[in-house]
């Protein structure tokens, strides 16, 4: 049976507190062929150290200054397919605990078809362990990237088979060479937040599919390392969709997404913030990224005010 070599990567910014469960489920992984490798990304809190140390089947890498999201997977992606000769690598959270047949169940997919370029599957909630967070994204009409597909539902097993998708979040993802060598890999423009959704839209314009997989079972902590609602997450959750459809969608589309995105993400968001728990700190963010957004586009050439204004 040919086993092709698997990269495991995970990134990790001063979260050293979280490896233990990542690691030691990853390593423990029944899969034949893989090589577990963390990315320290600037961390300050001894991440290096304690991989080399407690985890000496991990290898480890160190990125001198925070990367961010993006840039530290891509350090670690060019690694993994450059240095190391992957044929694929599993891109990771390190707030998570993997199934031991995760990294199977992903590949076994990912081999059915070369244009299965990126495969994923269940995430749990960790501290709820058989209430599901995502198995996949919805497309939307107007946002694109939709909701979570199965959401806070008991696992029933009403999500039993292998399904292509519209767009899914990178909590874990098994990522194709192919698809790597065709698309590259994620943009440095998004620090944080969205990377995912611009490269899987790359990857859909260039003929690939995101697939899910009911066999491949991880747990998550859930926005450990950035925070659930911190400011930093506000402004890139404002700025950055407003890239993607900028840079894929057309003038037309972004106008009625722009509106959309105006009203319900900024103007009522931050009314809410106001009224509620006064976070003037992470409204401001939200308004800078909006700004952010607009200066992009009209940087780029990808937005003019007629973009906007007409309505």
């Amino acid at each position: 049976m040919d086993y092709p070599k698997v990269n495991v990567l995970v990134l990790s910014y001063n979260g050293k507190y979280l490896l233990d469960d990542c690691l030691s489920s990853y390593l423990g992984n029944h899969y034949p062929n893989f090589q577990v490798t963390v990315i320290d990304n600037g961390s300050h809190d001894g991440t290096y150290d304690y991989v080399k140390e407690h985890f000496p089947k991990a290898e480890v890498i160190r990125i001198e200054k925070n990367a961010g999201y993006s840039g530290g997977f891509n350090a670690g992606l060019w690694h993994a397919f450059r240095d190391q000769k992957a044929d694929f690598v599993l891109v990771s959270n390190n707030d998570v605990k993997a199934d031991g047949d995760a990294i199977s169940a992903l590949v076994e997919v990912a081999q059915l078809d070369e244009k299965n370029g990126f495969v994923t599957g269940k995430v749990y909630y960790f501290d709820r362990p058989d209430i599901l967070q995502t198995v996949g994204k919805k497309d939307d009409p107007i946002r694109w990237n939709g909701g979570q597909i199965g959401r806070n539902e008991k696992d029933n097993g009403q999500y039993e088979q292998v399904m292509e998708r519209p767009f899914a979040d990178d909590i874990f993802t098994l990522v194709s060479r192919k698809l790597y060598e065709k698309t590259g890999g994620y943009d440095p423009t998004f620090f944080l937040q969205c990377e995912e959704y611009d490269w899987q839209a790359r990857a859909k314009n260039a003929g690939f599919r995101i697939v899910y997989t009911p066999k491949a079972k991880l747990w998550h902590k859930v926005s450990m390392t950035i925070g659930k609602a911190s400011p930093l997450k506000a402004y890139y959750d404002t700025r950055n969709p407003m890239i993607v459809i900028m840079k894929y969608k057309s003038p037309d589309y972004f106008r009625r997404y722009f509106w959309l995105h105006v009203r319900s993400d900024v103007i009522k968001t931050s009314l809410r913030l106001i009224l509620r728990t006064f976070e003037l700190k992470k409204v401001l963010k939200i308004w800078l990224g909006l700004f952010s957004g607009i200066y992009w586009g009209i940087r780029n050439k990808k937005l003019t005010l007629k973009h906007v204004i007409k309505y």
